[in-house]
């Protein structure tokens, strides 16, 4: 079948990025051809993509690096503005997030894509498409496909809480893309409760779970290989001009400083105050109080990471200064525990180590070497791609039980011995630093035949429930309306 797929950023770093890069992969593993719309300035950088396309000289011209080409990926000449969901630098753009544009910077942008993705059509002849995020690829495909086409719409969640949600403006374009869609993916209930919300509830009818896989094939229980990782970093070259941009050296020095025996933790995604990366930095001295060898290796990048840096600082100082976030905003759950609790006398500055980004086949070698990851976020979650990841690795996901970071719990949950049900989530509120202490401390301090079988159990059911071919073929049955078999929200 010939597939097209309209994303509009770039094909590593975050969740959605990731999400069509493993997508992309499936389908070709599937036998389908693939036409992938996107930013992406290096596309042969994933073995799958078989040709490029671009609009250099004006009009598209592709060129194939091998035949047939099964795997084509265009970057469309969107005049260097670049609408973003969360403010973040790039290389290259003028990018920015969607409310800092004006109505004729976005009328432009999506114009400009509606004519790439008619080129392409023309070229391609796709049966069936998808768009990703509510803004602004489902428009451009209504408008670009005129019914021509089939489509479905995936809704990643930063669509929705950082742009729909918050800004009226925007739901005209989303409500115009969402009509004429086939079928709507969701990661989680509470995304589709959302998007209800917004754009109207008999969009409920269309609505099916479709939340992203994990690569079971790459994200294994095996014991890890840091030493490898290592090796890898160490003939890895510094990149600079963007956000995306990392020195594998911090990660490196990082990874030096794990030592054997060792109970690692890690925390994996965007150094923003909304992935709650401060409660878990304030979680960790209970952690280490009660496991002397605990070390937390924190990877990932954003504004608010010298914020981090200096709480770390704060926190063994005994400093209850109020900690905001990067937009000055108010950190409830851990103005919460600073203004109450008592902080334990355990120093964590030499046990917390910030290792920058990874990409994300650098993390197949260092999640089997994890005991546990938290992802403690503070506003809602399309999905926990990274909480299934490392559940896949065997290493025990502790998240915050909301939105569809709760519901990849609560799919582990019925899986684990009734024991480790409780190690799982925690409630985001004012004994959320308390709780997350709580679970890590007693998932580390478990007896060894219990945290065996909860391990066993995690990588099970992980397994069975989420692999990227099965997201392949919804999101196929979802572009061509073909519903009935498809998990209801």
């Amino acid at each position: 079948m010939r597939i097209l797929v309209f994303h509009g950023y770039l094909l590593h770093g975050t969740g959605s990025n990731i999400y069509n890069a493993e997508l992309g992969a499936a389908l070709v593993r599937g036998g389908h051809e693939l036409h992938l719309l996107c930013q992406e300035s290096d596309p042969y950088s994933l073995p799958w993509v078989d040709a490029t396309g671009d609009w250099d000289s004006g009009e598209l011209q592709v060129q194939a690096r091998r035949q047939p080409a099964r795997a084509t990926v265009y970057r469309p000449d969107i005049a260097g503005v670049l609408p973003l969901y969360v403010a973040d630098h790039y290389a290259g753009f003028d990018a920015r997030p969607f409310p800092q544009l004006s109505d004729e910077e976005v009328e432009r942008y999506i114009e400009l894509n509606v004519r790439a993705v008619r080129d392409v059509v023309e070229r391609a002849q796709p049966e069936v498409a998808l768009a990703n995020h509510l803004v602004m690829g489902p428009v451009i495909l209504a408008r670009a496909l005129n019914g021509a086409v089939p489509y479905a719409v995936k809704v990643h969640g930063s669509d929705l809480t950082y742009v729909v949600n918050p800004y009226p403006r925007f739901r005209p374009a989303a409500a115009e893309g969402a009509e004429k869609a086939r079928g709507l993916l969701v990661g989680s209930r509470h995304t589709g409760e959302v998007l209800w919300d917004q754009l109207g509830h008999e969009l409920a009818e269309r609505t099916r779970l479709g939340p992203p896989g994990v690569d079971v094939e790459r994200f294994g229980p095996d014991q890890g290989d840091l030493a490898g990782l290592r090796a890898r970093l160490e003939q890895t070259a510094p990149t600079e001009g963007s956000s995306f941009a990392r020195d594998p050296r911090e990660a490196v020095a990082a990874l030096d400083a794990i030592e054997p025996g060792d109970r690692l933790i890690v925390f994996v995604g965007k150094l923003i105050a909304s992935k709650g990366v401060e409660l878990l930095l304030a979680a960790f001295p209970a952690v280490l109080a009660r496991e002397p060898r605990a070390r937390l290796l924190i990877v990932g990048f954003g504004a608010f990471r010298e914020r981090l840096e200096q709480f770390v600082a704060q926190l063994d100082a005994g400093d209850r200064s109020e900690l905001r976030g990067e937009d000055g905003r108010e950190l409830p759950q851990l103005a919460a525990f600073m203004n109450d609790a008592e902080l334990p006398d355990a120093r964590i500055a030499d046990r917390v180590h910030f290792a920058g980004r990874l990409d994300h086949d650098e993390l197949t070698a260092l999640l089997p070497a994890a005991e546990a990851m938290a992802v403690p976020s503070t506003t809602p979650e399309a999905f926990g791609m990274v909480a299934a990841e490392a559940a896949a690795c065997g290493a025990l996901p502790v998240v915050a039980d909301h939105s569809g970071l709760g519901e990849v719990a609560r799919t582990l949950r019925e899986a684990v011995p009734e024991e480790a049900r409780g190690w799982l989530s925690f409630e985001l509120g004012d004994q959320s630093v308390t709780q997350l202490a709580d679970a890590l401390s007693g998932w580390l301090a478990a007896p060894e035949d219990l945290r065996e079988r909860t391990r066993e159990a995690i990588v099970a059911v992980t397994r069975e429930r989420y692999s990227w071919d099965g997201v392949a073929r919804t999101v196929i049955a979802a572009g061509r309306g073909e519903l009935d078999d498809l998990p209801r929200v």
